[in-house]
């Protein structure tokens, strides 16, 4: 135990040092974490409307497509951790995004998906909202990043979701 408060208490005063010697530096720090936790919604085109459900305030088809994605390879099996690495590369190749847009987009994408209380609603309600901003020309993009995820044959509840979305974007 005394070791252990020997180890907070030097944690404690080398923070307290750097706040005392580097007070204007210490709060720069602080406000510009604030500012971004506080700006990343809006970074990534998604604004909270009250009254309404989340997938209604996505603006950016980029973040619809993603969380298209997200729902399609959860329809599965719950994803690995190689297949979420897989769509980050694919987002960042295939949508065109860096690396820091890509990871942001998954979470976003994942909470989106979440909202809709799982991937068969999710892929209904965010293939409609994705229709509804962008219109068909998010539509060979939609199918060439599903195509990218899927690396060993469609399900039947993946080949029901593209059924889904060609609903949703009035296709035949």
């Amino acid at each position: 135990m005394p070791i252990l408060l020997l180890i907070l208490s030097a944690i404690g005063g080398a923070i307290w040092f750097w706040v005392r010697n580097n007070p204007r530096d210490a709060i720069h720090a602080a406000q510009d974490a604030a500012t971004t936790i506080k700006n990343a919604p809006r970074k990534l085109a998604f604004r909270k409307q009250t009254n309404a459900h989340p997938v209604e305030g996505i603006d950016d088809p980029r973040i619809a497509i993603c969380a298209i994605g997200q729902a399609f390879i959860e329809l599965d099996d719950l994803p690995t951790l190689d297949q979420r690495e897989h769509m980050g590369q694919q987002l960042r190749a295939v949508v065109g995004c860096s690396k820091d847009e890509a990871d942001e987009m998954q979470i976003l994408g994942r909470w989106l998906m979440n909202q809709c209380q799982g991937p068969e609603q999710a892929v209904t309600r965010l293939g409609r909202r994705l229709y509804k901003i962008d219109g068909d020309a998010s539509w060979d993009l939609l199918q060439e990043f599903l195509g990218s995820l899927v690396q060993d044959g469609l399900s039947s509840s993946q080949i029901d979701a593209i059924s889904e979305l060609k609903r949703a974007f009035c296709k035949k």
